[in-house]
């Protein structure tokens, strides 16, 4: 049943002028056929007309219908989504609900053509554009009612359109939006778009009704309409603003100019603080109070600042520990314009005061006196600069009152100076000659919060807040300054401490040499300590630095460390068989063997019945000269002699002897040793051995890492000798000069292969980077026949030279070598004198060593007194000065 409303239904379905009602009617006839009829009800119910539809049944069965199929069993009421009705493809929902017993079920339908007149009243301006869609996106309702909801598909059923499908160019492309404004937070959506230059902004809204799903308003509206009044409103605004603006910006840029003189000022104030230019300038005056006291601020500010940075940069610049105690404090008087001040230093639970000035940066007086006071209390300091005073360290609970509680708080403390603060510190002359009652006791903490000393600062009023603040900042900077240096002064003392313990192990490592390490040195610095003093001549101009004294002096003590590499029994070798025991044994006990040997001959012969008399003579000779030779190879063996070519020939002569070995000689051997005897085949015993030989197993192969290629980064220059050992035994006695074979000469040699090498590896500070220079050249001559590197004189620093001079005059003078008594002074500076003449060392330098008296003094020191004696100078230097370096 339909209401028809108006006449427009009623031409549609063609009824009479009085319808009211449409039922549309299918039945079954007699014969069980279906028979479509609409009947026309007036208001009263009563039928008007009736009218067959016979191609209704076919086109229509409301049991097919959605409605019908999903109505709920249990009675409840179903709302389906929005659809075009069969009829009249009006678009509306259905309700539905089963009757009695469920075998019937009644449907109501509604239209929604009245939603687009709502529609239309909810459009913000007139070209918005208003659609109600359902949560698939299809259109239900628009605000045009003269545009279709519906439109037939490819089959010609009425659908319901998308909002996709409009022909609106703000919804073109839209099909997701829906989708986005369901999963958007509260069901809402809302974005700008740009359609053909028109800006258009979009957003989707939730509907959330009972027993239906949500459906959505979407609405689109033109920019440019919403904002017309805004629009139209910030036009004004402008032009309102520009007029305010021509007639305040002139006023507001005159008064601003008259304000900003001295801020700019101030600025540039400010900008050379920044580039820390500290130059007075002065405060700008302004009318404005606030820019008046900022100026005051900046101008103190600026003053502090640069006070901190000198103060800084002259602390920093003091290198000397002991005169870094009175220049922290000097400036720190300076700084804060103190009548004096004490500066203590905190060791095991005391202070010790270590510098005491007065305002002008001169010693406060009455400092011996006040020493002398505490002489009881503890042991003196040694002596220090000007400036600094030697008293007894006083405990940290006996420091009186203001001082004591500065400390315990660990906070600066100003207070005026009391009878117990001034007796505590001993105070009362050096107050009463400054005229001072006040004083700020300074604690120092260092940066683990340990206290390292205290200031004490005496002034002739209270100190106001300004001047505590920056006492209080300049007690971190104090604190560091001293802790660091009291580091760098320990770390200088470890090292110096590890360089001698180093120079005692090389001197304890063999007794003959033991001091020489510790003698150069001295001998080293008497030489520079000469130069420096001479007034003519090519060292008139040598003067030494802090850094260069510190350079010659750990040079000095480290020249010879790579000797404790060098094996003592060779640094030690007395006679030219000893290795690490005298070989001369053996060599007797085979002497010993011939003379058994010839006895049992002697024997032998007289039982076989030769005359006795005469075979024991013939054994007595043999026995004498069995005795000569081996007296004759213990004086080879000594060395302190030159070997002749007779001398050698003879020992080769000794040599041929043979003795009978009865034993196996690899029996009990170390393994490098069974392993250097493999070269040769075992003999078979018994074998006949000569008397003196040089074995295959005597020579130790050198290895691979003690030869150094001609380019060597380290620039040697020595050829070592094919072997490293050589043992033989007639290489050894056969050595023409001295006890040392050419490989145990290059091994002793090469430990300055080794100094090198050590020193390069140390990590040394830049002001020490030439130690090693200095340390490693003492073998080098000024004609380049020396070693290791083989360098000439232009090559050689002065330091260097006088390196090779002390070391050279040490060696010749000392008494406790093996191989050689301490010459006397004169023939240990003729030797020199001859080497300076020859290009060995230099001439100048050993002028001046000889000059200078340099060379006495060494020697009434470290010198045996029967070593000294008569040294004509003139007569060595040639009678003339040897003058320029070469």
């Amino acid at each position: 049943m339909r209401r028809l409303a108006g006449e427009a239904e009623r031409a549609r379905f063609e009824a009479p002028p009085q319808t009211a009602y449409l039922v549309q009617s299918i039945d079954r006839d007699a014969g069980g056929a279906l028979r479509g009829r609409y009947l026309f009800v007036d208001a009263a119910l009563g039928v008007v007309a009736q009218r067959e539809r016979t191609q209704y049944p076919d086109a229509f069965d409301p049991r097919q219908r959605d409605w019908y199929r999903d109505a709920p069993q249990n009675g409840e009421l179903l709302v389906t989504p929005p659809y075009p009705f069969f009829s009249d493809q009006q678009v509306g929902i259905t309700l539905a609900r089963r009757a009695g017993n469920g075998s019937a079920v009644i449907g109501a339908d509604i239209r929604l053509h009245t939603l687009g007149a709502v529609l239309a009243r909810q459009k913000v301006t007139p070209g918005a554009r208003v659609v109600l869609a359902d949560g698939d996106g299809r259109i239900v309702a628009l605000d045009d009612a003269s545009l279709p909801v519906a439109a037939p598909d490819a089959r010609g059923v009425q659908r319901l359109q998308h909002l996709q499908d409009l022909a609106h160019p703000a919804f073109r492309g839209q099909g997701g939006l829906i989708a986005e404004a369901q999963a958007a937070p509260g069901g809402t959506l809302a974005r700008k778009r740009v359609v053909d230059g028109e800006v258009w902004l979009l957003s989707a809204t939730a509907l959330q009704m009972e027993h239906v799903d949500a459906s959505f308003v979407v609405m689109a509206i033109p920019e440019q309409e919403l904002m017309a009044g805004a629009l139209h409103q910030r036009n004004v605004a402008l032009v309102i603003t520009v007029l305010v603006l021509c007639i305040a910006v002139p006023l507001t840029w005159l008064l601003a100019r008259q304000i900003a003189r001295p801020m700019r000022a101030l600025a540039a104030e400010a900008e050379a603080i920044r580039r820390f230019n500290f130059a007075p300038v002065g405060a700008p005056r302004s009318r404005i109070c606030e820019v008046e006291v900022l100026g005051e601020t900046m101008d103190g500010m600026r003053q502090t600042i640069r006070r901190f940075l000198e103060l800084n940069t002259a602390v920093a610049g003091e290198p000397d520990f002991d005169s870094l105690l009175p220049r922290l404090l000097g400036e720190t008087l300076s700084a804060t314009r103190a009548q004096g001040g004490v500066l203590y230093l905190a060791t095991d639970g005391h202070l010790t005061p270590v510098a005491t000035l007065d305002g002008e940066g001169h010693p406060l007086p009455d400092t011996a006196s006040w020493a002398a006071t505490d002489a009881e209390a503890g042991e003196w300091m040694h002596a220090r600069p000007p400036g600094q005073i030697a008293q007894a360290a006083r405990a940290l609970d006996a420091l009186g009152p203001l001082l004591g509680e500065a400390l315990a708080a660990r906070a600066v403390r100003a207070a005026a100076l009391t009878d117990a603060d001034l007796v505590a510190l001993g105070l009362q002359a050096q107050a009463n000659a400054l005229g001072v009652s006040q004083a700020i006791a300074v604690p120092l903490i260092n940066r683990q919060g340990e206290l390292v000393g205290a200031l004490l600062l005496l002034l002739d009023a209270p100190a106001d807040d300004d001047r505590l603040a920056f006492i209080s900042a300049l007690s971190g900077l104090a604190a560091v300054t001293l802790e660091a240096r009291a580091l760098i002064a320990a770390q200088k003392a470890l090292f110096e401490a590890l360089i001698r313990m180093i120079a005692g192990a090389i001197d304890a490592k063999s007794e003959h040499t033991g001091g020489h390490c510790a003698r150069v040195p001295e001998l080293a610095r008497l030489l520079a300590q000469a130069a420096c003093e001479a007034k003519q001549g090519p060292y008139a101009d040598f003067k030494l630095d802090d850094n260069g004294w510190e350079i010659l002096r750990i040079a000095a003590w480290m020249h010879d460390c790579g000797k404790i590499t060098t094996p003592e029994y060779v640094v030690d070798k007395a006679t030219k068989l000893q290795t690490l025991y005298d070989r001369i044994h053996e060599v007797r006990m085979r002497f010993e063997v011939l003379k058994r040997e010839a006895e049992l001959r002697c024997l032998q012969d007289i039982l076989d019945g030769a005359d006795a008399d005469a075979r024991k003579r013939l054994r007595d000779e043999e026995l004498a000269a069995l005795d000569d030779d081996f007296a004759f190879v213990a004086r080879c063996n000594q060395g302190s002699e030159s070997m002749a070519d007779a001398d050698v020939e003879r020992l080769h002569r000794i040599a041929s002897r043979t003795w009978t070995r009865t034993l196996d000689d690899r029996l009990g051997l170390s393994h490098e040793e069974v392993a250097r005897r493999q070269a040769a085949p075992a003999a078979l015993l018994p074998h006949p051995e000569p008397l003196l030989a040089d074995r295959p197993e005597h020579l130790v192969p050198r290895r691979t890492d003690e030869c150094f290629a001609a380019d060597n980064r380290w620039g040697f220059r020595m050829q070592p000798p094919r072997w490293r050992q050589n043992l033989g035994e007639l290489h050894n006695l056969g050595v023409r000069y001295g006890t040392l074979t050419e490989e145990e000469r290059y091994l002793i040699n090469a430990h300055i292969i080794q100094t090198e090498i050590m020193l390069r590896s140390l990590p040394f500070p830049r002001h020490l980077a030439g130690v090693p220079d200095v340390a490693v050249s003492h073998h080098e001559k000024m004609d380049g026949s020396g070693y290791p590197k083989g360098l000439r004189a232009e090559q050689m620093s002065p330091l260097a030279r006088m390196m090779a001079i002390a070391d050279i005059y040490e060696a010749l003078t000392a008494r406790d070598r093996p191989y050689k008594c301490g010459k006397t002074l004169s023939e240990a500076l003729s030797i020199m004198a001859r080497m300076a003449r020859e290009g060995h060392i230099d001439p100048a330098l050993f002028a001046l060593f000889l000059r200078s008296g340099a060379y006495l003094a060494y020697a009434q020191r470290f010198v045996e007194p029967g070593q000294i004696d008569a040294v004509e100078v003139d007569a060595l230097l040639d009678g003339q000065e040897i003058g320029q370096p070469a």
